[in-house]
């Protein structure tokens, strides 16, 4: 029975020998893989660039570029660090261990090739890089829904001061409308009662005149608050502040129930 991560696993083999490359190939498209195969090292890395294999069969011993060096090469491209490659030699299995882990290599298999012993090795990688897969996907989403997120709450914060601004002089149904883009809605034509109401403090010039600048800004500061203040008790929208004098307007721009 196949192992289920065999199913769509495309599978390099290496091998400058045609016998050999035959036969991996047969061995492994028996059990579910789809095979492609390279006769030298430089074919090898066009093909892992082309067709971005799940894992590479790689023969040690090749002319010009040897499987060594196909694997030092594909290690130092950062899009293969996680690539399965098995080393497949005929040399001292234990010097060529050695070279090979040096190298980057994951496993080793000695010829003549064991065909259960080669199946048994490719199932584990490709299990380790299934999971290995997930991993890498869940991270992407994470990093996806971490963005979403950061974006949501800066949409949030910015409409909880762009609120906090307008609450200053609106009623606090409008500036929330305002705030959540709703503007259609309010700068929609419409009738309404309205009332309107003007606020002065009776002998201000000369109270002004004759005061301290710092006492004059307190007290405004004061009349400004309580103006607020009221305003926002019963839903009115301020129109102006000019001074010692304010405009408010209730109901405005659409009716809302008086707050007892």
């Amino acid at each position: 029975m196949n192992d289920r991560s065999s199913e769509g696993a495309r599978i390099l083999v290496v091998d400058d020998k045609e016998d050999n490359t035959r036969l991996l190939a047969d061995l492994l498209s028996c059990d579910g893989y789809s095979v492609e195969t390279a006769s030298s090292g430089r074919a090898a890395l066009d093909s892992v660039d082309r067709c971005a294999p799940d894992l590479v069969l790689l023969d040690v011993v090749m002319p010009g570029m040897s499987g060594l060096q196909v694997l030092r090469q594909l290690r130092a491209d950062s899009r293969f660090a996680m690539l399965p490659i098995v080393l497949v030699t005929a040399l001292d299995p234990d010097t060529e261990r050695i070279n090979g882990l040096e190298a980057g290599a994951d496993d080793f298999l000695t010829k003549p090739i064991n065909g259960p012993e080669l199946l048994a090795r490719v199932r584990t990688l490709m299990r380790v890089k299934h999971l290995f897969d997930q991993v890498e996907a869940q991270a992407v989403k994470l990093k996806e829904l971490n963005s979403d997120l950061e974006r949501r709450v800066a949409v949030k914060v910015a409409e909880v001061e762009r609120l906090s601004k307008l609450k200053r002089f609106l009623a606090p149904q409008v500036a929330a409308r305002i705030a959540g883009n709703d503007m259609e809605a309010v700068l929609a034509s419409q009738r309404a009662q309205i009332a309107v109401v003007f606020f002065d403090l009776r002998g201000f010039t000369a109270f002004s005149e004759r005061s301290e600048p710092e006492d004059v800004m307190q007290v405004l500061q004061e009349f400004h608050d309580a103006i607020g203040t009221e305003a926002q008790r019963f839903a009115g929208t301020i129109e102006r502040f000019v001074g010692d004098g304010a405009m408010v307007f209730f109901n405005a721009p659409e009716p809302y129930p008086i707050l007892a």
